[in-house]
């Protein structure tokens, strides 16, 4: 009798620590794209994360929902694309436009509770509004900003960004246990 507890106890300690390591080796990206670029971005990223780190990504475009939103279940990053209406982002210009879905989603079923940081995208040529819309989005939910990225990136962006987003994953979920 005492064996078969004993048993059982050490199928359910390897169960838990597969789980563990399947939850591990999968990667949520929430983002949005207007223009292909972020996407673009998106499709690199998961490539590179798979053959370099063999981790799945699962990969949710707010803009093919058409404005539906669920509860993201595990742990997420978000992606987004920066586009304001005019001004220069300091005195005028910093209201987002175009890109509210994503905020709307991250909201809804608190969802933000499950986002461990965000990454923005956008122009330079822009100066003060390069990736606002992440920076106002890290301080209205409260979760980190973890990078950015120009127009597509580059494949420098995504080999910087991929272990500052695998940690912050980390992280998150010890926190969460």
């Amino acid at each position: 009798m005492k064996n078969t507890i004993s048993c059982v106890r050490m199928i359910e300690q390897t169960q838990d620590i597969d789980r563990k390591r399947t939850l591990m080796s999968q990667l949520t990206l929430v983002y949005i794209s207007l223009s292909g670029n972020t996407q673009s971005f998106v499709k690199r990223m998961s490539d590179y994360l798979s053959l370099k780190h063999g981790i799945t990504c699962r990969q949710i475009n707010i803009k093919e929902l058409n404005h539906e939103t669920f509860q993201v279940d595990e742990p997420f990053v978000a992606l987004l694309p920066t586009y304001l209406e005019g001004g220069n982002g300091i005195d005028n210009g910093d209201v987002e436009i175009l890109t509210n879905p994503l905020g709307d989603f991250i909201a809804a079923h608190d969802n933000y509770k499950r986002c461990f940081g965000i990454i923005g995208s956008g122009n330079r040529n822009f100066n003060n509004q390069y990736c606002l819309t992440a920076k106002q989005y890290s301080k209205r939910f409260g979760f980190p900003m973890l990078g950015d990225f120009e127009l597509r990136g580059t494949q420098s962006d995504i080999e910087r960004l991929a272990p500052i987003i695998l940690e912050a994953q980390k992280n998150f979920k010890q926190l969460s246990n």
